[in-house]
Formats: structure tokens, sequence, C-alpha cells
């Protein structure tokens, strides 16, 4: 139930950031309210329920416009907006949510918006007419906005680690391939490009948020992230390709676990093997064969279900590399002109990744 109560929280906030973000009516209304120095505050939920814990004010039931919301924030009370941030239920309105909710605040305005979010499971937004400042209230969620330039500074710093990160990751990856091509993978290789793949979507987490409370100005750092993660799509390949299978044990099972690792588990590669479905103490110079997935789908334009023919068929790898034609025309989907294909693709990958592996075409 917590962990439910945690999701919903961060749902919420997340849209609420999407709800808000420049290129938005609601954002546009806020920087005409921080322009005017005039403050207000801004309850977003169901219209029953902000009603019930408020009272007075002027009803509406208006489009919501930037215009109209600059106009009635002028008035002291608070303003009541759908869910959607569409309509204005009310204006004017007084919050009188329950004092057995804590308060970090200490400004009236500030503290009625905390704990009327609090107690509404609702989105408040109080914009400071002192310090020029917004500040979120999302359920128990307190969180202040910054300015677009400081966001798109925080977003580039944060990119900037990110394509380090991912940098390694390719390192790892290649040599990951050049292993599995030469026959020689440990569990350590494979649990070192997990751990560093999970590190890269952890940092990508961080950046998430910043995209979305940039809004339209965050399109550029949004197509910028979205090309520095194409690496971790190889991560279910590789999964696939050395996971123990077990009942109820599947890739998406596997990647949540690894997800949910505190950073210094993450650290430790022991954890990672026993996710896999091996031991922790696993000899590490044990070599591990891959079904073949990874590789496969390295092959251009190879499709999806020929490689899963070619695994299901012949089991891994290193059966794979070593079939002769003959044999890889058997399976299904397979004929002439894709044995050729995938034969001089897997010859093409052993000379990109290190001599020795390249015998395919013998």
């Amino acid at each position: 139930m917590v962990k439910r109560k945690t999701l919903d929280e961060h749902e919420s906030f997340r849209a609420a950031l999407r709800m808000i973000a420049p290129g938005t009516q609601i954002r546009e209304a806020i920087s005409a309210i921080l322009q005017a120095r005039t403050g207000a505050l801004l309850c977003f939920g169901a219209t029953n329920r902000l009603s019930r814990l408020s009272e007075g004010g002027v009803k509406l039931d208006e489009e919501m416009t930037a215009q109209l919301l600059y106009e009635l924030s002028k008035m002291d009370g608070a303003i009541l907006i759908n869910e959607t941030g569409t309509r204005i239920s009310y204006a004017n309105r007084f919050l009188k949510p329950s004092s057995n909710y804590p308060t970090s605040e200490t400004g009236t305005r500030h503290r009625a918006a905390q704990r009327f979010a609090n107690q509404a499971k609702c989105l408040v937004l109080a914009i400071s007419q002192r310090r020029s400042c917004v500040t979120l209230y999302c359920h128990s969620k307190r969180y202040v906005l910054d300015s677009v330039p400081t966001l798109i500074n925080k977003g580039t710093q944060t990119l900037q680690i990110l394509d380090k990160y991912v940098d390694t990751l390719h390192k790892t990856l290649d040599d990951l391939t050049s292993r599995e091509l030469g026959n020689v993978v440990t569990i350590y290789d494979v649990c070192r490009v997990l751990q560093r793949a999970e590190m890269v979507h952890r940092i990508a987490k961080e950046v998430t948020p910043i995209i979305e409370e940039l809004g339209t100005e965050g399109r550029l750092l949004d197509i910028q992230m979205q090309e520095t993660l194409k690496p971790l799509n190889e991560v279910a390949l590789i999964l696939k390709d050395y996971h123990r299978e077990k009942p109820g044990v599947t890739v998406s099972v596997i990647m949540e676990r690894m997800a949910a690792l505190p950073q210094e588990e993450l650290m430790n590669l022991g954890t990672i093997s026993q996710i896999l479905g091996y031991g922790p103490s696993r000899n590490v110079d044990v070599i591990m064969s891959p079904r073949g997935y990874h590789v496969l789908h390295a092959i251009n334009r190879l499709p999806a279900q020929i490689i899963d023919n070619l695994v299901n068929e012949l089991g891994s790898l290193q059966a794979i590399l070593q079939a002769p034609k003959e044999v890889l025309v058997e399976v299904e989907g397979v004929g002439d002109v894709m044995a050729e294909r995938i034969r001089s693709g897997l010859a093409l990958l052993a000379n990109q990744f290190g001599p020795g592996s390249g015998d395919t075409q013998s």
C-alpha cells in the first residue's frame, strides 16, 4: 500500500510538471502573475473534493485561459481549477485545511497550501508576491520551480555526465561483444555491463523531470537524451542471452529487480549475479555461453523472427558461429541468401571486434 501511494504521488508530480511547463496556458499565467508581483494560490483537483475543504468566493465554471487566470489572481483568495487545468471552478476561495497536517512553511499562504495539498491529495501552486518564486505542493511533496535558464543549465550539465557514463557503457558493450565472439565470456563481464547500464538508466531518470518541467523549451535536450540512451536497447538482449531460466522470471522482472537495488548493492557484482539466477560466489573464470541474441541483433537488417528461430534451433551463439551454410538453411525462414547474409555479418563483426574469431567462413 505504501509503495502504491508513493507511485501515485510520483506520477501526479510528473503530470503536474507537464501541466505547468513552459508553452502551456498555465505557465503563461504564472509568468504574468510573477511579473505583476501580485501572488496567487492555484489549486488543481476534483471540484467536489476541493470545494469541501474551502468556502466562500465566486463560482465560475469557466474555461481556463491565461488572461482570465491572471485577472482572477488579483483577488486575495485561492483559485480552484479542475484536475486537467482546463476549467476554473471558483475564484477568491478561502481554504480551510485541517491543522492536523504538518507543515514546514512559515508564511500563511504557503502553510495553507501545503496542508491543503496534503489533505485533498491535490496539486497546489503558491506564487509568492514578495519572493517572486513558485512553490509546487503535490500531495505531500514540496518543490520550488526553477527558472527556464536555470533548468536548461541543469539539464545540460546532467546530460554531460550522462554522456560520460554512456561512453563507458559503450566500451564495456564492445568488450562483451568481442568476448562473445571469442567464446571467453564470464559472469563478471556480463554483470559489469548490466551494472553500467543501470547506472546510465539512473542518471537518465534525473534528467527526465528537468525536461518535463521545461516543456517546449526542453525539446532539444529530450532529442539529445534519446539519442544518447540508444545503447540501453542492448540490455534486454544481453539479459535474454544470459539469465537463468526459471518459472516467473522474465527479462522485465530482472530489469525491475535491478532498478530496485540500492546504490551500494548495485556496486556489488555478486548481487547482480544473483538477480540473473546464479550464486553470488560463482567462479568469475567460468566461461558462459550466450544464446546469441546480442550478437545477432548487431547484424544489419536481420529480422527478429529469424534471430529467434536461429537461437531456438541451434541453442547458442557458438553453435550458430560454427554452423555451415547447409545447417543454417534448415532453420525456418533462412534460405540461401539469408544464410549468406548471416555468415557474412558474423564475419564482419568478428573482424571488427578483434582477430581470432573470424573463422565463420571456413
